[in-house]
């Protein structure tokens, strides 16, 4: 296996140097979402949605229904472990845990676990591009790329805007060649450029589901899916009764 390699950051551009530009959003429509599911990862695929839920004792994966947000399908975690991000690879789904360095690698079809990884430090975000580059995120702002066949760490790569590093990086989604992430406690995405760690902009959700309207046990926004075959985004929260597609103004 070889080392794995830590980019360095360019000498920032004039443009680099200024913070990155926020973005609206328009709401396009709105999908029930399970209040149990204390949403980590999030997945579109075939017209479903592959969904990891955390906390110990109600860590899971299961396979939702968009329209009705129902469940279709569910295995759940050991309570032991803390369930993190999500993505799909081929015909396997790869979930994190929190704080055991341990991943999970799921058949797809039959949610079997087929085989276990290990990971230095906290697992948070992970996502892949559909072809070469798996990425995850441990709460930082540094993301680490893997082999996406054995799962092995490549690279990292630190996230910032305007020369300030953007920590706290969660859920992640590859979105049209950027990566895109949840920032923990914020109600914003980074639209993040994969070989530089650059944010090219932000997006504003404060008012998709305003902090003063959140019933508990609705949390902090938290999930993002996309559509590549339809160019559609959907965004949701821990616990949150709603789960939304977005357009970005």
């Amino acid at each position: 296996m070889s080392a794995m390699v830590a980019l360095a950051c360019a000498p920032a551009t004039e443009a680099q140097r200024r913070p990155a530009p926020v973005h609206g959003y328009t709401l396009v429509a709105t999908f029930p979402h399970d209040t149990t599911a204390f949403t980590q990862g999030l997945v579109f695929h075939g017209g479903e949605l592959y969904e990891s839920t955390g906390l110990n004792g109600e860590s899971s994966l299961r396979r939702v229904d968009l329209a009705t947000g129902r469940t279709r399908q569910r295995i759940d975690v050991p309570r032991e472990y803390f369930a993190e991000g999500l993505a799909l690879v081929g015909d396997e789904l790869i979930q994190l845990t929190w704080q055991h360095g341990l991943g999970f690698v799921y058949d797809r079809a039959t949610f079997t676990q087929t085989r276990t990884f290990r990971y230095q430090g906290e697992g948070w975000g992970i996502a892949y591009d559909g072809q070469s580059q798996l990425v995850m995120s441990n709460g930082s702002d540094t993301l680490t790329f893997l082999d996406p066949k054995s799962l092995a760490p490549v690279r990292t790569l630190r996230v910032h805007d305007a020369g300030r590093p953007v920590g706290n990086l969660n859920e992640l989604e590859w979105i049209e060649g950027e990566i895109w992430a949840n920032v923990w406690m914020t109600d914003r995405l980074a639209r993040i450029a994969p070989a530089t760690g650059v944010v090219n902009s932000w997006i504003d959700l404060s008012t998709l589901y305003p902090p003063a309207e959140r019933v508990p046990p609705a949390d902090v926004l938290n999930g993002i899916a996309y559509d590549p075959a339809t160019k559609r985004i959907f965004v949701t929260g821990k616990k949150w009764p709603r789960l939304y597609q977005i357009a970005v103004k």
